[in-house]
């Protein structure tokens, strides 16, 4: 055993992946479908640790997960996050910023009542509230006022190692108890959620032969802004000739057309113009064919479709556009991302054209601008540096977990500034956020293990646990009953705010499972940001207060 330990500590490469690869494995184990997910990283680590005080990974690595983790976040989530404050976004994220309060003075009951110190009781906020950035911001201030081998900073750690468990299962389980008090009804709430637009993959292709004289006496783009139809058209056959469906176009009488959307919305369109065809348009692509494409020239990102003129310079329409599992239809405003899979529909002889504007590059798509990612990175890092007079006369600092996150929420809703794009292709981010994820809990269980130990031998271990189960069934009661019963917020959205208040990925899966709908999705992304944000600065105040 020495001398496996001799190895590992003398190699902090190997510590690191053979760590990743052990938590990633223990992660994927699952009781009655519930497990640990990537978070088991963080517990492998704390294992493996506690052997030797020895096993540790140097300190660059957390900080460098942590960086990636958070801005890559921040990139994915800002156009959403600012587009939610146009409806009921505010409403929201005021609630949800209401329970995170009360839950930090529930905190400081525990720590009252409990007599814990302040670092542990920083830990155990961010642990019961599973907030692993919040845990990296209270190690982040605890640094600047004590020596860097100072027992206090594997105090928080250990808080959030004991109390994060719980939390996990405690939220999953309230979940479960308010769906059968409560008896959601989720597929009637998609549908009276329909205009959120999170039920984008109920697409259907309708074909329909004009016989409606009212129909000729418009442009498509007349008729659908006239009738507010959310459809698009992609075909029109009119005598022996396909063609594809321009705004600028009108119908004849006996014309055939094909129209993309909802069902719902289809049979209107059906209604004003005709009948339904009895063969489908898109079945015949002689003249007019289609095609998925990825988006990755970074030339055209960051601008609406409408600024690309596809119909005008290529007699082509782009109609639904695949983002992540995501799947919604096209409209002049929509702004691509890369990584998007467009669906292009236009004539044989111009695909190639097309094909070229959106770039259609596996590989490129497999790349990261440096230039801008790191740039972005380096301004987050600079704007958490900047210290933010507090009383005490130690100054409060966003960090290296806030000052990232925030810029990457504005940049990520800029897309791009001049000829710089701060976006990243789809699966790029996700790699960097998960590769960002794995080294923060690598190098942070690895550095705390022995102390964890220690304390759970201690007899602390019961105190904190049930500290940690007062947080979170406190926090997450409060939230679905004041958010359903009070706010009225449907339940499919409340438990995707649930999840996003946890800032938990494995809570928002198991929220989406239920459903069976995108809804949490949109709960999620709309108060993740803020609920992220606010985490990380309790945390710090909870540690300058009680201290």
């Amino acid at each position: 055993m020495s001398t496996l330990v001799s190895i590992l500590a003398s190699n902090p490469l190997v510590l690191l992946f053979l760590v990743a690869a052990l938590g990633y494995a223990v992660g994927q184990i699952k009781i009655r479908g519930i497990g640990l997910g990537v978070a088991a990283v963080l517990f492998v680590g704390l294992i493996i640790s506690a052997l030797d005080p020895a096993l540790k990974l140097p300190e660059i690595v957390y900080q460098m997960g942590l960086v990636l983790f958070v801005y890559t976040i921040g990139l994915a989530s800002g156009s959403a996050f600012f587009a939610s404050f146009r409806s009921n976004g505010l409403r929201y994220n005021l609630f949800i910023g209401l329970v995170l309060i009360i839950s930090a003075f529930v905190t400081l009951g525990v720590y009252a009542t409990l007599h814990l110190s302040p670092a542990v009781t920083a830990g155990l906020f961010a642990g019961a509230l599973t907030n692993t950035p919040a845990l990296a911001a209270v190690l982040d201030f605890l640094k600047q006022v004590n020596p860097a081998d100072s027992p206090v900073l594997s105090e928080p750690v250990v808080g959030y190692s004991i109390a994060y468990p719980y939390a996990l299962l405690g939220v999953i389980f309230s979940i479960v108890i308010a769906q059968r008090v409560w008896k959601f009804d989720y597929a009637k709430e998609a549908e009276s959620l329909r205009h959120l637009g999170v039920t984008g993959d109920n697409l259907v292709t309708r074909t329909i032969e004009v016989t409606q004289p009212s129909a000729t006496q418009a442009t498509l783009s007349e008729m659908t802004h006239k009738n507010s139809w959310d459809v698009v058209f992609v075909r029109i056959l009119h005598g022996d000739h396909m063609h594809v469906a321009t705004p600028d176009m009108r119908l004849n009488l006996g014309d055939r057309v094909s129209v993309i959307g909802d069902p719902a919305k289809v049979n209107r369109v059906i209604t004003a113009l005709g009948k339904p065809a009895a063969q489908e348009l898109a079945e015949d692509r002689h003249e007019v064919d289609f095609r998925r494409i990825f988006v990755s020239n970074s030339d055209i990102i960051g601008r609406p479709l409408h600024e690309l003129r596809l119909p005008q310079q290529y007699d082509a329409i782009i109609t639904r556009v695949r983002r992540g599992d995501i799947e919604f239809l096209a409209n002049r405003d929509t702004v691509l991302d890369l990584g998007d899979r467009v669906r292009v529909v236009t004539r044989r002889d111009n695909m190639a054209r097309v094909t070229a504007l959106l770039g259609d590059s596996y590989r490129a798509l497999s790349e990261v601008d440096v230039l801008s990612f790191g740039l972005g990175i380096a301004i987050g890092l600079l704007i958490g540096a900047i210290p933010i007079p507090f009383v005490g006369g130690v100054p409060l600092r966003l960090g290296a977990a806030a000052g990232p996150l925030i810029v990457g929420l504005i940049f990520g809703a800029l897309k791009r500034t001049g000829p710089i794009v701060w976006t990243l292709p789809y699966n790029a981010n996700l790699t960097l956020r998960q590769a960002g994820l794995i080294l923060f809990l690598a190098g942070v269980g690895t550095r705390s293990g022995y102390e964890f130990v220690r304390t759970l031998t201690s007899g602390n271990g019961l105190t904190l646990f049930l500290g940690g189960v007062i947080i979170t069934t406190a926090a997450a009661v409060l939230c679905l009953v004041v958010g359903y019963k009070l706010f009225k917020i449907p339940g499919s959205l409340l438990i995707g705010m649930l999840a996003g208040m946890e800032t938990q990925p494995a809570i928002l899966g198991y929220a989406a499972e239920q459903t069976g709908n995108e809804i949490p999705n949109l709960g999620y992304t709309t108060v993740y940001p803020m609920a992220m944000i606010v985490k990380i600065l309790i945390a710090q105040l909870l540690v300058m207060l009680l201290k």
